[in-house]
């Protein structure tokens, strides 16, 4: 039973991941090597996160909710803005096109980020011996996470890579940006300012990627239309 649920939980956690790659025409144009290429600049990226955090931030003793500390943690956070600008704009792709780059770098970042903080909670907790709904939750959180960060990229795509967007829909690029990359310390809040349980915040991200996908999927299809 330990088994099962262990696998349950990891197919929740990670299988969407596989389902979007061969379900949209990312497997069509192989765009797997862009994905581990991302997946790559993501670990390198967590990896300088950890050094800033472990640089900058002190050890809290309570659990309670620190503006400063989580004002940095901010901040730090848009280190990963930069590693998709990165994986974006420096990293040499196949020749495809613009809306598959994003899809395929915004897989790969989502896949690393899931197997960076949540395999080993999985192989060590959902093996246990009493039931618990966490890896659900956090099966549920990994997926509101790959849409976040495929809304990220198409964001990131619309600032970086695409000159000729509409100058009125420049300032709701950014903003969508900004809150999509400022959603860890909006959940932190959440959690450690007004006390919500873990699965009230993962009803919060799972609603607000869906929103957040939405408005970056219109973003996307406006900058896409000819100019008049």
């Amino acid at each position: 039973m330990t088994v099962f649920h262990f696998f349950n939980c990891a197919i929740l956690t990670f299988g969407p991941h596989a389902v979007y790659y061969s379900a949209t025409p990312l497997s069509e144009y192989d765009t797997l090597g862009t994905s581990i290429k991302a997946a790559v600049v993501y670990l390198a990226t967590a990896l300088v996160k950890l050094i800033c955090l472990a640089t900058f931030l002190k050890v809290s003793e309570s659990d309670s909710f620190d503006p400063y500390q989580e004002f940095l943690k901010a901040l730090i956070g848009f280190i990963d803005v930069a590693g998709l600008y990165f994986a974006l704009t420096q990293l040499t792709h196949r020749n495809i096109s613009q809306n598959h780059k994003f899809q395929a770098v915004g897989l790969g970042w989502a896949f690393a980020d899931s197997v960076l903080h949540r395999l080993a909670p999985l192989w060590v907790g959902a093996r246990g011996l009493e039931f618990t709904w966490d890896y659900i939750l956090q099966g549920l959180e990994a997926n509101a996470n790959l849409v976040l960060s495929i809304s990220l990229a198409a964001l990131g795509s619309l600032m970086w890579l695409r000159k000729n967007k509409p100058k009125t829909l420049i300032p709701i690029i950014y903003l969508s940006a900004v809150i999509v990359a400022t959603m860890p310390s909006i959940t932190s809040y959440l959690r450690r300012g007004l006390g919500w349980h873990f699965p009230k915040v993962v009803g919060f991200e799972l609603f607000t990627s869906l929103v957040m996908a939405f408005i970056s999927w219109q973003l996307f299809a406006a900058c896409q239309r000819p100019s008049v």
